[in-house]
């Protein structure tokens, strides 16, 4: 796909990954859609991708709420005439075990807000803004391209019972649509990144972040710039559908 002049929209554009495929997008010349909760965060996406020199539009969007995809999703094709590219990368996490017990005496639990609140965003959201995308894509005939970003913590992992379960049926999901929407002309691919630079690591204990660097292989953690140049390569390779590409220092060697 030659990205120059295509439109791309990013679900939580607003900072930390999405801020950074919106850059990287925007370098290529591709226009911009970025949707988000945060008003500052979008206003700031955007003059970011402006000063790259393309359009850039901001969309207050919860991706929870059905009708709000539907009318930020009318809005972006009515606004720049065509969707090329979804970029599903909005998500949260509400981190905590299971069970938390010592001694048999039960501590804590993982709460049904605690992982409700996860699957919604991380999962509902990504399910509802690639619907709608696609059917736009179908009625519009220009093909197209759905990047959900998923993660390595799909395989499981402590603590994270809900963002697991969530992002691997990301995963699912992006094989499923590959197969589906292929004959529309529109791909589907997955981008699981592993511990990255983002305000969600920045807001951990210094030990706890030296602790996950300590695992990668590489003995760093990943630039949200470097997520970013993979969703570039996924758009620009049109033989790249259904797949999940892993992106995070060997750690899952």
């Amino acid at each position: 796909m030659q990205l120059s002049g295509k439109v791309v929209a990013i679900t939580g554009g607003g900072r930390g990954l999405g801020r950074a495929m919106a850059q990287a997008f925007a370098a290529e010349g591709a226009q911009i859609a970025v949707l988000d909760l945060n008003t500052v965060d979008l206003a700031e996406t955007c003059v970011q991708c402006v000063a790259l020199g393309v359009r850039a539009m901001p969309y207050l969007t919860d991706v929870v709420d059905e009708a709000q995809v539907i009318a930020s999703l009318d809005a972006i094709v009515a606004e720049f005439g065509r969707l090329d590219v979804l970029i599903n990368n909005a998500g949260i996490t509400r981190d905590a075990l299971l069970v938390k017990a010592q001694d048999r005496e039960i501590l804590a639990k993982m709460t049904l807000a605690q992982w409700s609140s996860v699957l919604d965003v991380n999962l509902t959201g990504v399910f509802l803004c690639a619907r709608e995308a696609a059917e736009r894509m179908i009625r519009l005939g220009n093909g197209g391209l759905i990047i959900s970003i998923s993660s390595i913590s799909r395989e499981g992992n402590a603590g994270q019972t809900n963002y697991s379960a969530a992002k691997a049926g990301v995963a699912a999901m992006t094989v499923v649509w590959a197969k589906e929407l292929a004959r529309h002309g529109i791909r589907s691919v997955a981008i699981a990144p592993g511990f990255c630079a983002t305000d969600i690591l920045a807001a951990m204990k210094p030990e706890i972040v030296a602790r996950v660097t300590a695992a990668v292989p590489l003995q760093r953690l990943g630039d949200p710039a470097e997520i970013a140049s993979t969703a570039v390569y996924v758009a620009r390779n049109e033989f790249v559908n259904g797949r999940v590409i892993e992106v995070d220092g060997g750690l899952r060697i």
